[in-house]
């Protein structure tokens, strides 16, 4: 398995990231990549460890997280065979589970770095980067439309409601299986969180866009700016496809029943990043003074968050409150987070190290907003308080400036009013509904997740309703 003393002979060497004071001046990507020869020493690490746990995903902590990669990707195969310049049989091992990994190999956390067996002594293998590497030999090549066509149709239809990664997920293997496949998707543009989730430095929109070409390139119909209950109803869906996948992601947000929430410019982040991205998208990456003199409490520590801060800071703002209701994370690894479990230890994201470089620190944990004060209807300031048990402190409040507040405190699962639609009353783990024509697959089945997760579910999905229709298709993959 590639270079067995590999390891031993290179270290670990991330896809560089352009300097924090020059990719503060504009929204094109922040990460580099490195040369092939690099590249290909990078893969030469990954050491024929007997047994991997880098390729399947293991839950723990009450089955709510993982370690791993939970869409059981083929991880030292695909690194072997880009350490021997088979790029081409690296890519069709990759694809073989993960249908975007142009996506996953931009923004994916990559639990399988971490329960890579490197990690045990030292740094684990650069998988994302890897990814990276071969699905971009394998557009630069042209293999991915041909990867994605049946070698016949079957004459079934079906429609994917949502085109986020579970709905492309579940489109493309569909599509693979010889089904005949419509995308309906509520916004102008395809890609869902891909598209307006994630910010341009992070995900380029070309990047997104291309993908959705592909889709098109292989036979799949798509059609924007139609919501189910209100464009088309869930009955003409029925009426016209053999099948309906529901994957729309877990959209209901977490809001704050406080005072002075109702006041102008406090906004949900995922509308605020859907506004900024259109902003980038209709006028260039160039940064802005939108938000000149202005000062931004984003409310919310992971990654939503995260980006919000990165992407206030490419409008001009004065300044960043950001706050977590939780307490910081330890440093280290503690004894009861062993290996090969995701570690959970303190970081910092790119828009905290950006925020940092500019402002100094800006986060505080254990503390949450109680009330929001205006003038006019607009939101200038924030009481703050510390909290205990998620509870504010009696009289450890004080206000603070806010002209703008982000809410980025995650989401609680999937809209139910569409669901209400179909009458769909179970979920079940095999992607079933209640009613033997409807599936579901994704965030809006298992709850708030990651890239990877909805990847998963579209793809086994996909099986299922083709296992429901009871047809054999020789497929190419």
């Amino acid at each position: 398995m590639a270079d067995p003393k590999g390891f031993l002979k290179y270290p670990r060497k991330d896809n560089p990231m352009r300097p924090i004071m020059q990719r503060v001046k504009d929204f094109n990507v922040m990460e580099l990549d490195l040369g092939d020869g690099d590249r290909r020493e990078q893969a030469a690490r990954c050491m024929n460890c007997g047994i991997p746990f880098c390729h399947h995903g293991i839950f723990y902590g009450g089955g709510r997280a993982v370690s791993g990669c939970p869409n059981d990707n083929l991880i030292p195969e695909w690194n072997d065979l880009v350490y021997r310049n088979r790029d081409q049989a690296a890519f069709e091992r990759l694809t073989k589970t993960n249908f975007l990994p142009d996506m996953t190999g931009r923004v994916c956390p990559a639990p399988c770095e971490a329960s890579c067996v490197q990690a045990l002594n030292g740094p684990g293998i650069t998988i994302r980067n890897n990814e990276k590497f071969i699905i971009e030999q394998g557009f630069k090549n042209g293999w991915v439309v041909d990867s994605g066509k049946p070698l016949h149709r079957t004459g079934k239809k079906i429609a994917v409601v949502g085109s986020g990664p579970a709905g492309i997920s579940a489109a493309w293997r569909l599509n693979q299986l010889g089904h005949s496949v419509t995308i309906f998707e509520r916004d102008d543009r395809f890609g869902g969180l891909l598209m307006y989730g994630i910010p341009n430095m992070k995900l380029p929109k070309e990047v997104v866009e291309r993908r959705i070409q592909t889709l098109r390139d292989v036979g799949i119909e798509l059609v924007a700016n139609t919501e189910v209950g209100t464009d088309i109803s869930a009955e003409e869906l029925k009426q016209n496809f053999d099948r309906v996948v529901i994957c729309t992601g877990a959209r209901q947000a977490r809001d704050m029943d406080v005072d002075g929430r109702d006041l102008k410019g406090i906004y949900q982040a995922v509308d605020y990043l859907k506004i900024a991205t259109q902003s980038v998208i209709e006028d260039g990456p160039a940064a802005t003074t939108k938000l000149k003199g202005k000062h931004v409490v984003v409310i919310g520590g992971g990654d939503t968050g995260n980006d919000c801060i990165g992407t206030v800071i490419r409008q001009g703002c004065a300044g960043i409150t950001q706050l977590e209701i939780t307490p910081s994370l330890p440093t280290e690894r503690q004894e009861s987070n062993p290996w090969p479990e995701w570690p959970m230890v303190q970081k910092n994201g790119y828009g905290q190290k950006e925020a940092r470089a500019l402002f100094g620190d800006i986060t505080t944990y254990s503390s949450t907003a109680t009330a929001f004060f205006g003038n006019d209807g607009h939101v200038q300031e924030a009481e703050i308080s510390k909290v205990n048990h998620f509870k504010p402190i009696a009289g450890s409040g004080k206000k603070i400036k806010a002209d703008l507040v982000l809410l980025a405190m995650g989401f609680t699962g999937a809209e139910q009013w569409l669901f209400d639609q179909f009458n769909i009353t179970e979920k079940n783990n095999n992607f079933t509904t209640n009613d033997s024509q409807v599936f579901v697959a994704g965030d809006c089945r298992r709850g708030p997740s990651l890239v990877i997760w909805g990847i998963f579910e579209g793809r086994k999905c996909a099986e299922k309703v083709n296992e429901s229709l009871q047809v054999l298709a020789n497929t190419k993959v």
